[in-house]
């Protein structure tokens, strides 16, 4: 049994405990539900390049990256840095996440929010917009083409933009045709090895009426500049900022090296 299937037993004993203690209505009570999301779609489809900035305390791969900076700070200091989107990790088991931290950051800021999770039940997605999501991630190798198509049609009746997450070609038989936003994972999901060349390998394939996210594995803005004059709009980065003592500052330096490097 490989690390995705074990995350995706794991997840599911979660969710049936969860419906038990939080049930749907208990969810749609809450004010973020009530709420129209922020678009994320609209966030990160620039003239330039976009930067969705996650915070991550821990990976499967990696440990322990950063168990130290509050979220509070860590928020701020992204939105200092110009970031156009957040990425929140909200899986405890393996990432050391929570619902809460998500709930913390749609509370301080109006950027708009993906909600990263193994996601492979609606009551994920409806508990997504509870907590202040304005996009969540649907992971292609989690899940058959039939169950991508019944979630697709949860999170666009709740208004939820979908990031469609694929790691290679065969993937993307499975996209449904209201997934707007493509990501390239670099990581192996079910290996947790990082291959950056893998962005690089997957662009002909992607559609061009799609945003297109490189996601995982950078460790300098050359990389992004050089994947966004190939055709990539945004770019996932979570651990090169994370593993810093300020994420915020490191993302600035970041953003201004990316900005000066396609000029």
């Amino acid at each position: 049994m490989d690390i995705l299937e074990i995350i995706a037993n794991t997840k599911r004993s979660e969710i049936k405990i969860k419906k038990n203690l939080v049930p749907v209505k208990n969810l749609e009570g809450s004010e973020f539900f009530r709420k129209k999301p922020v678009s994320f779609y609209n966030a990160i489809d620039l003239p330039e390049p976009s930067i969705i900035a996650e915070f991550k305390r821990r990976s499967p791969s990696k440990g322990i990256i950063n168990d130290k900076t509050d979220i509070c700070t860590v928020v701020k200091g992204y939105e200092k840095a110009g970031v156009t989107a957040m990425s929140i990790l909200t899986d405890k088991e393996f990432f050391g996440g929570d619902e809460s931290d998500m709930t913390k950051v749609a509370g301080l800021s109006e950027i708009p929010l993906l909600r990263k999770d193994f996601i492979i039940d609606e009551y994920q997605i409806i508990e997504a917009k509870a907590i202040g999501a304005s996009a969540i991630l649907l992971i292609a190798s989690l899940l058959t083409r039939d169950e991508l198509s019944q979630l697709t049609s949860v999170a666009v009746e709740l208004d939820l933009d979908i990031l469609f997450e694929i790691h290679n070609e065969k993937e993307i038989g499975k996209r449904d045709d209201r997934m707007k936003i493509i990501g390239v994972n670099n990581r192996d999901l079910r290996t947790f090895k990082v291959n950056l060349g893998k962005s690089v390998e997957m662009l002909k394939y992607l559609p061009e009426d799609c945003l297109k996210i490189a996601e995982s594995g950078f460790t300098t803005y050359e990389e992004a500049a050089i994947l966004y004059s190939s055709g990539y709009d945004a770019f996932l980065i979570g651990e090169l900022f994370m593993k810093t003592e300020d994420p915020g500052e490191t993302a600035t330096t970041f953003i201004k090296g990316l900005k000066n490097a396609i000029k």
